[in-house]
This record gives structure tokens, sequence and C-alpha cells, in this order.
């Protein structure tokens, strides 16, 4: 039986639904599995998509890891959180690089309370951080607003 999906060009994996056609692909080095795993992160279960979600981020190919990141941030935005692996994943990566999207959408899509800790943190760490910035932002221009008005009235 041929395969309904390409795998060369990786046209139509974001439709794909059978993780065991996901894993014979893997199995035969076939490319694309990041586009796939985001297929899988729409179409099947938190529990069926994360063991080949975490296989992609292991991906020789730095695209196609990058795209199993994004299956993960969807995974998040859709499911409302993640498996305890995927959190340990993007964990292990950091609010860095390939994973900062998914980490972020991780902190915007899971209720806190459903947050392991060290998502916790970050999400306190990134309204602290955004808060100081608002913060640093308005002293600036008040001070800005300040030197103008004074340099108006001296000319």
């Amino acid at each position: 039986m041929a395969s309904e999906w390409d795998w060369e060009s990786g046209e139509g994996l974001l439709g794909i639904d059978d993780p065991a056609e996901w894993d014979a692909a893997f199995e035969r080095g076939e490319r694309h599995l990041g586009t796939a795993a985001i297929g899988l992160a729409f179409q099947c279960s938190l529990d069926e998509a994360s063991p080949r979600i975490l296989r992609a981020m292991q991906l020789p190919d730095r695209d196609e890891r990058g795209f199993a990141f994004t299956a993960a941030g969807t995974a998040a935005r859709l499911n409302g959180g993640l498996t305890p692996e995927l959190y340990a994943a993007l964990r292990a990566v950091g609010h860095r690089g390939l994973a900062e999207t998914a980490v972020d959408d991780t902190l915007t899509f899971v209720p806190f309370r459903d947050l392991p800790p060290w998502f916790k943190w970050r999400k306190i760490a990134s309204r602290v951080r955004d808060k100081l910035e608002t913060w640093r932002s308005s002293v600036k221009y008040a001070v800005e607003d300040a030197w103008q008005a004074l340099r108006g009235r001296r000319s």
C-alpha cells in the first residue's frame, strides 16, 4: 500500500493523523518528520503525539527540530497542558533558541496552577521583567518630558 503522505516535499503532512505512519516514516528515515509532528499535534491525542514530538526534537535537521518545538507549542495551545516528558524536554532546552516560542505558548495557554515549578518560575520572572520594563520606560519618558519642558522655558 502506498503512503498518502508526500514525505519528499512535506506537502499535506500537517493533516497526518496516524502515529503508526509517523513511526514507519521515522524508521525509513524520511524527511519532514518535524512538520508531520505538528500534524500529529493537531490531529491526535496528546498521549499519541507526545512521543513522536519528543523524537522529532532530536532530529539532526535543525529546521525539522524547530518544527518539533512548534508541535509542542501547538499541543500546549490545543490541550491546555503537556505531558511530563514534553515539559522536561522544553525545560532542558530552556527559554531560548528553538524552544522559545514553545515555552511562551506553554506559559500562555496552560493554566498557571497546572504548570510544573520551573514553568511557574518562568511565568513569574517574565511578568516581573515586563513590569520592570514598563516602569523603566515610564520613568525614561517622564524624564525626557521634564527635560524638554525645562529646555523649552530656557529658549
